[in-house]
């Protein structure tokens, strides 16, 4: 064993990974190696070598680094470590086949099967290379990493020491850049996934300072509907020209699509210029969308609605409210077999949507079912009142109405009610009774009528 050697072979030389806020230089001590050397060229460069497993710490403080061996170059002011390199201290746990540290500007390069474990946060790097610049007073005042070749980041967030593991958000991307504890960028390939989040982008920045992440690049947003409990929900998916977010204690609280937005879920989809999906408790709870060259336009299986603005509630994914303003257009079918020409519409300048939960009889699943519709503002509606004791089949009657205000009350799949207030007017058909065809009577021709011309060549 060769004890204390905390001459200029390695003083200031991890320091790296001792004190990254105030760049307070590192006094390494060996306290054992192998076998030691120092060789000198003839242009006097002098380069020291040891090897045979090498142990170390940065004197006065819990730092301590392990190699296989090392080589110093002091004309350089490069450290190189090889072999199982080992760094610890309180901020960054390293791990890596090799090493080099590079004096002049603080700057550590780490290759082959790279760990960097972040004991603040939990956050975890992994990849085949890596680039750690340290907080040096003068220099630069934060820490800064850079990796390639897809690298992997398990993202955490700080947490007290009592409070229950906190599931990671999964990021792959081609680069990552990442400074301080709270942001990052990443290019090429972007991923990001957790049970119930999921994105994908050509880049993506993530600052956790002002809550804010942008995707960009042909990006999408997927809610796989799974709350913080475990439990399955419905799941969205997200596109547009540029997707931020929103964020807090790294927990996705919104989601906002911006050009060409699209949103889709498991049983309606809605288009618009801004699409803005507000999250809580990791589910969808409530929908803002809006535009003027693509104005907002939701669609179901049973339901449709068009309009300047629109804002739809789902507490807890489930759907309770639609309110929709400007020029607002909404159709809704009795069911899935109603024919085009039997679709209810209404419009006005705002249009509320209520719906109640009901239970399936085939699947036992809840859905929403339309409860009552009001549009107000120069209001009007066509309805279809169907008299299910009729077994002729000729159809429902039409009810046409305009007002300043009206609503259509349901009884469950069929409008019960239809109320018009200020200035109302309309038209009510009754269908046409059907008249049952004599295949005996047949008409008699008309004595009166001459015979018809025939035409002469």
């Amino acid at each position: 064993m060769i004890p204390a050697l905390s001459v200029a072979l390695l003083l200031q030389v991890v320091s790296a990974s001792q004190d990254t806020t105030t760049g307070r230089p590192c006094r390494v001590a060996v306290d054992s190696m192998g076998h030691y050397a120092e060789s000198t060229n003839p242009a006097g460069e002098k380069t020291t070598n040891g090897g045979g497993g090498v142990l170390a710490h940065c004197a006065g403080t819990g730092t301590t680094i392990s190699a296989d061996s090392f080589a110093h170059y002091g004309t350089l002011g490069r450290l190189d470590l090889i072999g199982r390199v080992q760094i610890r201290d309180t901020a960054l746990a390293l791990d890596a086949h090799y090493a080099s540290y590079f004096l002049k500007d603080e700057r550590l390069e780490a290759h082959n099967n790279v760990v960097a474990v972040n004991r603040r946060t939990g956050s975890v790097l992994r990849g085949p290379n890596l680039k750690y610049w340290r907080a040096v007073k003068g220099v630069r005042d934060t820490v800064e990493m850079y990796a390639t070749q897809r690298p992997t980041v398990e993202y955490r967030q700080a947490q007290p020491p009592d409070s229950a593991p906190q599931e990671p958000y999964i990021i792959v991307a081609d680069r990552l850049r990442l400074k301080g504890d709270d942001r990052m960028w990443a290019a090429g390939k972007v991923t990001v996934d957790r049970s119930d989040f999921a994105s994908r982008s050509d880049s993506m920045l993530l600052d956790q300072l002002s809550g804010f992440g942008v995707l960009v690049g042909k990006p999408t947003v997927e809610g796989r509907g799974r709350t913080a409990t475990g439990d399955s929900g419905k799941g969205y998916t997200l596109v547009g020209t540029r997707i931020e977010l929103a964020l807090s204690q790294r927990d996705i609280r919104a989601v906002k699509a911006l050009g060409h937005g699209k949103a889709t879920g498991a049983d309606w989809i809605l288009t618009a210029d801004t699409i803005d999906l507000r999250i809580a408790d990791r589910v969808l709870q409530q929908t803002f969308a809006w535009g003027d060259s693509l104005r907002p336009h939701a669609v179901s299986v049973l339901y449709t609605i068009r309009s300047d603005s629109l804002a739809i509630d789902s507490p807890g994914e489930v759907l309770t409210e639609s309110r929709a303003f400007g020029k607002a257009f909404a159709t809704a079918k009795r069911d899935s077999t109603t024919p085009a020409n039997q679709t209810d519409w209404v419009t006005g300048d705002s249009i509320r949507i209520r719906f109640v939960q009901e239970e399936d009889s085939i699947t036992k699943r809840a859905h929403s079912r339309l409860h009552e519709l009001l549009a107000r503002g120069s209001a009007r509606a066509l309805t279809h009142h169907p008299d299910k004791s009729d077994t002729t089949k000729v159809g429902p009657a039409i009810n046409y109405s305009r007002g300043h205000e009206i609503t259509l009350s349901m009884l469950r799949d069929r409008i019960d009610r239809v109320i018009v207030v200020g200035t109302a007017d309309g038209v009510h058909l009754e269908p046409r009774p059907a008249v049952a065809a004599d295949s005996l009577k047949r008409a008699k021709p008309d004595s009166t009528r001459p015979p018809p011309r025939t035409a002469v060549p």
